[in-house]
């Protein structure tokens, strides 16, 4: 076994005894990690309250070889998750925020882009920021940066250019627009407007701070977060479990 260090988010937790927990960590450095961390649930413990669930904290573990949970042998807090206020829908989009990263990702797969999307979305949940626009932000990143971001400007069937006026097609199974021709015969078909794609294809780009500006009326927003739902729900092949606290960011 080696010793390994890396920077992580704690995004899930389960009871293993009376004193211990088996945490889920995603790591900048080495992509999501399952480990046990004896004495993690004493309240003055070894880990001192650094594996609050969506806390960032410098860990410490020996990495197994084989299938066995990896040991968390240090925890150190760097920065927990605090709301600015009462609102929780910035806690329902952290716990969602969590889920994907679990779901999405496999283990010892490292992804930091991912890593630093992810933290700069809880930390801009934490500081009152936009909470739909910062969550579809990291929705389509991580689609992005998985290979799984929907075509949002050529037909996914022929490839050529779709000019996003009107209404558009989009093929959720077949994961992108469809140009009229080729959306005969398909089936999941949502007509989707042409500002929603505009502001899909701005929220996803990297490379551009114009999604800062972006004012999403709440038709838009509720038939974007309709989109995105009904698009990881076949992406992962089940509704994600935090979908339906969600609703509150489309209305």
């Amino acid at each position: 076994m080696s010793s390994e260090k890396a920077t992580a988010i704690v995004i899930r937790t389960a009871e293993f005894s009376e004193t211990s927990l088996v945490v889920t960590l995603f790591t900048r450095e080495f992509g999501k990690i399952g480990a046990l961390a004896k004495g993690g649930r004493r309240l003055k413990g070894p880990f001192e309250s650094a594996l609050d669930l969506l806390g960032v904290c410098r860990v410490v573990f020996l990495h197994k070889s084989s299938d066995a949970l990896d040991l968390l042998t240090e925890a150190k807090l760097l920065r927990r998750f605090r709301l600015a206020g009462r609102d929780l829908a910035p806690l329902y989009a952290g716990y969602y925020v969590a889920e994907l990263l679990d779901e999405l990702t496999d283990e010892d797969d490292p992804h930091p882009e991912l890593f630093d999307l992810a933290d700069q979305t809880l930390a801009a949940l934490m500081a009152g920021e936009p909470v739909a626009k910062w969550l579809v932000r990291f929705e389509l990143g991580a689609l992005r940066l998985l290979g799984h971001l929907p075509l949002l400007d050529r037909c996914v069937e022929c490839g050529k250019v779709v000019t996003p006026t009107g209404r558009v097609a989009f093929g959720e199974l077949d994961g992108g627009v469809l140009c009229p021709n080729c959306r005969a015969g398909k089936k999941q078909v949502v007509m989707v407007s042409a500002g929603v794609l505009r502001a899909m294809a701005q929220l996803a780009d990297p490379n551009s701070t114009a999604w800062r500006r972006i004012e999403i009326d709440s038709r838009s927003l509720g038939e974007l977060r309709g989109l995105l739902n009904h698009y990881f729900a076949q992406l992962l092949g089940r509704r994600p479990k935090m979908h339906e606290y969600l609703g509150a960011l489309g209305s």
